[in-house]
């Protein structure tokens, strides 16, 4: 029994597009997250010093949701689905780096927000505010360190040939 060899190839590349359709979208969603990551502390969260924490704005609504809770924690399982059945080259690199954005969105989701909800929130002295801002902004730097190299990770499995490991075969087309 001969298989239909133009069919299987067809189905073959259109999961690989899929798969690079989400590493693609990790990536630009990665750099988005760690260019608005590194705006927001040095820009934005700097001048809520001096200001009561319920005239903050909230940044997590208006912002966030819509570009690393939700968009982000989906392209990370996504994507942790699709490397982890990539058996290619890119696959250990591509895994890495969804497990590193998967330990930046735990650390997300387990520190940073509530910590930043009970600040917001809070009606402690002015002194202890900006204590604890200092302290919120300063674990904030290794987070981005984690978005950086879960963002170069997944940048080097982009760069790389989606060849199964051990087959030298090189494509003809």
């Amino acid at each position: 029994m001969k298989r239909n060899k133009p069919l299987f190839d067809v189905a073959l590349r259109g999961r690989g597009v899929l798969k690079s359709i989400l590493l693609w979208l990790l990536i630009i969603n990665l750099g988005i997250a760690l260019g608005a990551g590194l705006y927001e502390a040095r820009v934005v969260i700097p001048q809520w010093a001096n200001l009561p924490p319920r005239d903050w704005p909230n940044t997590g609504l208006s912002f966030w949701a819509y570009v690393t809770t939700v968009p982000l924690t989906l392209l990370a399982l996504a994507n942790l689905i699709a490397a982890w059945v990539d058996k290619s080259v890119r696959g250990k690199w591509w895994l890495s780096a969804v497990f590193i954005v998967l330990i930046e969105r735990l650390t997300t989701f387990s520190y940073f927000i509530p910590a930043m909800l009970n600040l917001a929130a809070s009606d402690l002295p002015h002194a202890e505010i900006a204590a604890r801002l200092s302290q919120w902004l300063f674990f904030n730097h290794a987070r981005h360190l984690l978005t950086l190299a879960g963002w170069l990770m997944a940048l080097k499995a982009m760069s790389l040939a989606p060849t199964i490991e051990g087959n030298d075969r090189k494509s003809t087309s």
